[in-house]
């Protein structure tokens, strides 16, 4: 190497090396703004915050914890062509740029969309980055040119599988840089979400996990990074009308045909998730202006409990109370690791304080013994419900239901564009999450807890114990003389 050029990089390394906690910086430097292909280009209003904010993230954490790695976790839902794919190629470029053995995996929802897209935006900045030459980008890798680094400073591209997620779990770094990029994440399966958490692990470690993707699915963990997971994530929904990159003719037709607040425009311009999946029973919009609705007293209702029992150690117990459209006022109660006679006394507390005109249990499986305990205790108005017994009744329309399950549901689901919920995710998670279809006698049936697990989704417990407060219909002049109290105070 001659010595100009040997000047040359000693002052482009301490330059980029200099951009460490500077990822705006880094981008603004190392590419050759308007010129050649990025003649009138520049980077969107959105990606500039990001960059300043991923930086301000890194330099907030200084100095680095001994004990605690810094993790910044961020998310973005999006509608089309906002230009994330680029943000992802600046971010793998300035992550081994400027951090020495930074090791980094990057995935997607199929390998077309990973090598198609994201890996081939990437091979595009790489071409046109300043210190490109750093680095070789091969069809699966980016890896450092750096003798005897080639291991221990690289990002790989990884196409994953629900039965083999080593590359996740592996990925260890500690001391140094570890970044993780999910692109169109929504469809990424929530097991390799929790392998890749084990990356998080590593002390004295910077770590980056960025998600990314249009807002396709209402339910798994790309959804959850802007609800329940919302306390660690910082997440973003970004319309596709507020970028320069995108065909705004084309954007305006699609609200024109399908309307603002369809799903297809929801998803595709706005970046915001669907109101209701294909098959998804609840829908969140209606899930969440209950939880939102102002509470309405009605004294002439009947107060009516629903207890579902825990069937497995994760699950819980769950006491849910209401009184008509009231479902919010009376404080839920939730048990987790309960003994049946602990369970059963907590349940007789409840019903001694509130006195419900009625109390109905889930008595199949485990539930089948917490009611025989109930019933030794004569506890009034105690009635049993089976949810994979015969229903009552019909649909409104007249079709029929597999079970008393799904009648139970179909009730709830008419009540909500009415009553008021307590605004608890657990609680919405678990309305929302649920898929619907029909058995072979065309009757309507829910998915059941064991297939939502599978899936990757908590038992919706608190959903059925408010399910069984529509079991049956409970009389108007039921009420009983304790339960007042309640409702009397203001």
């Amino acid at each position: 190497m001659s010595e100009p050029a040997r000047t040359f990089e000693a002052q482009l390394s301490m330059d980029v090396g200099g951009f460490a906690y500077d990822p705006l910086g880094f981008v603004l430097y190392a590419f050759p703004w308007g010129e050649g292909d990025l003649a009138g280009r520049a980077p969107e209003a959105w990606q500039v915050e990001w960059l300043q904010e991923i930086g301000q993230d890194l330099k907030a954490g200084l100095p680095l914890n001994q004990a605690v790695a810094r993790v910044i976790q961020r998310a973005i839902s999006s509608g089309h062509g906002i230009g994330k794919s680029a943000f992802v190629a600046w971010i793998i470029l300035w992550a081994m740029s400027t951090c020495q053995d930074a090791r980094g995996v990057v995935t997607a929802n199929t390998e077309a969309q990973l090598k198609g897209k994201t890996w081939a935006e990437l091979a595009k900045w790489h071409r046109l980055c300043l210190c490109g030459h750093w680095f070789d980008c091969t069809a699966t890798a980016l890896i450092s040119r750096a003798p005897g680094h080639e291991k221990t400073w690289r990002c790989d591209q990884v196409t994953w599988s629900e039965n083999k997620t080593e590359a996740f779990a592996g990925l260890h770094n500690q001391g140094r840089r570890i970044f993780l990029i999910f692109d169109e994440a929504s469809a990424i399966p929530d097991v390799i979400w929790e392998v890749s958490e084990g990356a998080l692990t590593d002390k004295e470690t910077e770590i980056l996990w960025l998600v990314f993707g249009n807002p396709t699915r209402n339910t798994g963990r790309f959804r959850e990074c802007f609800g329940k997971l919302k306390h660690r994530w910082i997440g973003r929904q970004i319309d596709s009308r507020t970028v320069s990159l995108t065909n705004k003719d084309q954007l305006k037709k699609w609200v024109d045909d399908y309307g603002e607040d369809s799903d297809f425009v929801r998803v595709r311009v706005r970046g915001v998730f669907p109101s209701a999946g294909d098959r998804q029973f609840i829908s969140t919009v209606l899930a969440e202006e209950s939880a939102r609705r102002e509470v309405v007293r009605d004294k002439s209702q009947p107060l009516i409990m629903g207890v579902d029992v825990a069937r497995f150690g994760e699950d819980q117990s769950v006491i849910a109370f209401r009184c008509g459209r009231d479902a919010r006022r009376i404080p839920w109660r939730k048990f987790r690791g309960l003994e049946a006679p602990q369970l059963v006394g907590r349940i007789v507390e409840a019903a001694n304080e509130y006195r419900p005109a009625a109390i109905f249990i889930d008595g199949g499986g485990v539930g089948g013994p917490i009611v025989d305990f109930l019933k030794r205790e004569r506890v009034a108005g105690l009635r049993e419900v089976n949810f994979a017994a015969r229903a009552d009744k019909k649909q409104e329309f007249g079709g029929d239901y597999a079970n008393k399950r799904a009648e139970m549901w179909d009730s709830l689901k008419s009540w909500l564009a009415i009553g008021a919920i307590p605004n608890d995710q657990e609680l919405i998670d678990g309305l929302c999450g649920g898929e619907y279809g029909f058995d072979r006698l065309d009757r309507l049936i829910l998915e059941r807890k064991e297939d939502m697990k599978k899936r990757g989704l908590a038992s919706p417990d608190e959903a059925d114990a408010l399910a069984l407060t529509f079991a049956q219909p409970v009389a108007l002049g039921s009420r009983r003389p304790m339960e007042q109290k309640f409702y009397d105070r203001d």
